[in-house]
């Protein structure tokens, strides 16, 4: 038995013990009181408001604080989903999302004990800001609370609910804001978890802001957004892309304002006034913004959002917390509607890289050869977005003077490899939550083997020991030094394995790319790269 399994089993049998004759642990919290369940040995409080239903007036509107409720509350079940589009074709990420309401700012919270100051985990589910909840199984947090960790899960406003701007919704507010709903949504629940989570077992002054994907974007959002500040201590980015985001009032970087988007959404949806939208059915709504293109991101408003990502990053605008932060090696590999399909010779993609990419397509092609075409182009848009943006987070946090501390997760297994899913795109989430068995249906099944159990309670305790002191540590285990320019940097393949200087050439290559579109004024920086590029003009003073 592995050191982590056997911690496990000791904190089971010891909160069992001290359970056996309370079904129900019961905390009274500056909230108000709640009963929670046991689970897995752990405590678990769940469905607890962290604000107001955005509900009527409500919707679109920043959140309003939570009122304090009389009697003890039941939190022994979820609450229900926010409002995302009607599912489409199954695909590997399919699974329950269970009932769904515009009333979904809840969180989940599992713990060792409602005594003590444990490190707390505050996990952004992914999801395009589209899709998804804190209930999911894959981020059941037993284990963590069993290490010794407080771990959160949220739900926030999805879609067009969450974060669609509009001109009459800025006229509404004292400063002329509107969209970002979601990510104020996830600072009100941060605001909570500091309020509150002393009572139970959890530091309030080491929080730890997690996510994958959009989880990720969010992470990035929090770290440059005043608003946020000193609301967490460290952060974890799991394969975070750091695209360029819309502004809300003028046209920059070819992308409409957040408000001429939002009167695109309103006509579309045949709605003569705000008042008409905010009566529509929210399911009808949020799926017939999504069928109109609607694009949910953070919006730079000047205040929640200051500026693009880059430059706030850039500017040393971020906070100044301690990143641990990675992506897959098959990230494109589920998400193949992000790459173009590969033209029919290397010469016809030659000629495209060269045309588009000019002085830089020598070493564009020299990462990505015309010899390996299917996976040069899946490659590229794996780099683009999420290779570029990890070693970017590392460099900037390393830059502000804080540790900072990379991963490749480059792992696969029988089933995986032979549906073409090697370390595809959010593979890593059931290794890393100790959720293998809780997979979706058509999510490749993880043999059940000492092997993968050992991967997966490493990168536990990696994750643990980051979140309780800022440094990656797992017993037994490689040690994970902080990252250099092209220095260390930890690969999850069979087993955790310290290697040095990852993918040579890559973020220089990407990072030349996107100075030059920010210089440009009117391209985009997303996935809109390799073959689909558009072309990138010469250098200038302000490109490395």
């Amino acid at each position: 038995m592995t050191l982590l399994k056997a911690a496990f089993a000791a904190a089971l049998l010891i909160a069992g013990a001290a359970h056996a004759a309370e079904d129900r642990p019961v905390v009274a919290a500056p909230a108000g009181t709640v009963a929670g369940v046991i689970d897995a040995g752990t405590l678990a409080f769940k469905g607890l408001p962290y604000a107001a239903p955005p509900v009527g007036a409500g919707r679109w509107r920043a959140p309003a604080p939570a009122a304090r409720w009389d009697g003890t509350r039941d939190a022994s079940q979820f609450g229900p989903a926010c409002v995302q589009p009607t599912p489409g074709p199954p695909s590997v990420y399919s699974g329950e999302v269970g009932p769904t309401s515009e009333d979904c700012l809840t969180l989940n919270l599992w713990t060792p004990s409602t005594r003590g100051k444990a490190p707390v985990i505050v996990w952004i589910h992914g999801g395009s800001l589209t899709s998804g909840s804190g209930r999911s199984a894959l981020q059941n947090g037993a284990r963590y609370a069993a290490a010794g960790t407080v771990l959160v899960t949220i739900n926030y406003r999805l879609g067009a609910l969450g974060y669609l701007a509009h001109p009459d919704l800025s006229k509404e507010t004292p400063d002329g804001l509107s969209g970002n709903y979601g990510l104020l949504d996830q600072i009100a629940a941060l605001q909570w978890v500091r309020n509150n989570i002393a009572a139970f077992g959890g530091d309030p002054d080491n929080v730890t802001i997690a996510g994958e994907s959009a989880g990720a974007l969010s992470v990035m959002y929090l770290m440059v957004s005043p608003p946020a500040r000193g609301l967490f201590a460290k952060a974890i980015a799991q394969s975070a892309y750091m695209i360029s985001t819309p502004e809300l009032k003028a046209a920059r970087h070819g992308a409409p304002s957040g408000e001429a988007a939002g009167v695109y959404v309103q006509g579309a949806l045949g709605a003569p006034s705000l008042a008409a939208l905010r009566a529509m059915d929210p399911q009808v709504l949020t799926d017939k913004a999504a069928q109109a293109g609607f694009l949910p991101f953070g919006v730079v408003d000047g205040v929640v959002l200051t500026r693009q990502l880059v430059d706030a990053f850039d500017r040393g605008e971020q906070a100044r917390a301690p990143i641990l932060v990675g992506f897959n090696s098959g990230e494109i590999r589920s998400l193949r509607f992000l790459a173009p399909p590969a033209p029919k010779t290397t010469q016809d993609y030659e000629k495209a890289i060269r045309a588009r990419y000019g002085d830089l397509a020598g070493d564009f092609l020299a990462l990505y050869p015309a010899a390996t075409l299917e996976e040069s182009v899946l490659a590229t848009t794996r780099d683009a977005l999420y290779g570029w943006t990890s070693e970017r987070l590392a460099r900037s946090q390393t830059k502000a003077g804080q540790p900072s501390f990379l991963y490749l997760f480059d792992h696969g297994y029988p089933a995986m490899d032979q549906a073409g899913l090697h370390a595809f795109h959010a593979s890593e989430i059931p290794y890393m939550f100790g959720t293998l068995d809780r997979t979706p249906p058509r999510w490749p099944k993880a043999p059940d083997t000492a092997d993968e159990a050992r991967l997966s309670d490493a990168m536990i305790g990696y994750w643990t020991s980051f979140a309780r002191t800022g440094r990656p540590d797992a017993a037994g285990e490689a040690a994970w030094k902080p990252y250099a320019p092209r220095g260390p940097y930890m690969a999850f393949r069979d087993k955790p394995t310290a290697e040095t200087d990852l993918m040579p050439g890559m973020f220089a290559l990407h990072e030349r790319a996107v100075c030059r579109r920010k210089a440009s004024g009117d391209q985009p920086w997303n996935w809109n790269v390799g073959l689909v590029s558009p072309v990138l003009a010469g250098p200038t003073p302000a490109c490395p």
